[in-house]
């Protein structure tokens, strides 16, 4: 059996827990962090990895010949980019798949080496491009907009949801940016969404007003997020897939303050009747 010294582990226990800590941090579900993160160890020499998930940190231990590492690390929430997760996924394949071509090879201790740097620099090389911000509000205004339209409002109705919905995305990414606590985040763009959606109430523009609130705070409605719990809690990981429910359940709360707010401060009453 070949001999993997104390430092090599430790760095094969650091990259291992730094797979997990990106695919929780952009939105892969609890079975694919585990699944990830223990296939990079074993491919990396490791005779066995465990890990453990909490809603907002990972633990990982690494055995080899009897010797344990142990690590964890805190989760901060970042924006879903499943384009990050394939390229992950892609990383621990080939990572794999060369651990599998040189199972013959005599100098193992050397190729786990140079097959932990290779995995390292593909890790610092991660592609996290994202879509520029006014595409992004473009592109969510014109979905709010279309559902509006669909659900049989006028094109008056369906420009002022547009304009909502971009001008509330664009609140969005700039309050996440400078890393507002994601609650107020919710809050503030119902708020903005519901107000300029309400104004087709205000100044009785349209055909159906009720219309334009609903489609305008499209956005926030969380459903990767809720999927995602729904997967971890049916998948057995019932502890993170029930505080990630609690999470999206409080999103949702706090899109219903804002909308209320918003409608308070109109004098609206009659929304939705």
């Amino acid at each position: 059996m070949t001999s993997i010294s104390y430092v090599q582990q430790q760095r094969i226990t650091r990259l291992c827990v730094r797979c997990g800590l990106l695919l929780m941090q952009y939105g892969a579900e609890s079975a694919v962090v585990v699944d990830l993160s223990k296939r990079l160890g074993l491919a990396l020499g490791m005779n066995s990895v465990e890990c453990s998930l909490n809603f907002n940190a990972i633990t990982l231990t690494t055995i080899r010949n009897e010797r344990c590492i142990t690590t964890t690390r805190d989760t901060i929430n970042q924006s879903i980019n499943v384009n990050l997760l394939v390229q992950i996924q892609q990383i621990v394949n080939k990572t794999e798949a060369v651990t599998d071509n040189h199972n013959n090879n005599n100098n193992n201790n050397k190729l786990n080496h140079e097959l932990t740097d290779r995995t390292i620099l593909a890790f610092d090389e991660l592609d996290k491009t994202i879509y520029p911000t006014w595409l992004v509000g473009l592109f969510v205004g014109t979905s709010c907009a279309a559902f509006a339209y669909l659900n049989g409002g006028s094109l008056s109705i369906t420009a002022v949801t547009f304009i909502a919905g971009m001008v509330a995305m664009f609140t969005r990414i700039y309050l996440s940016k400078h890393h507002f606590n994601p609650f107020i985040t919710v809050i503030v763009t119902a708020f903005i969404a519901s107000l300029i959606g309400a104004t087709t109430y205000y100044f009785d523009i349209g055909n159906n007003a009720d219309i334009a609130v609903a489609s305008s705070v499209l956005l926030l409605v969380p459903s990767f997020p809720l999927i995602n719990s729904l997967s971890d809690i049916l998948k057995g990981y019932v502890n993170i897939g029930v505080g990630r429910a609690v999470f999206t359940y409080m999103l949702t709360l706090s899109a219903c303050v804002g909308i209320v707010m918003a409608l308070v401060l109109l004098r609206i009453q009659h929304w939705g009747f």
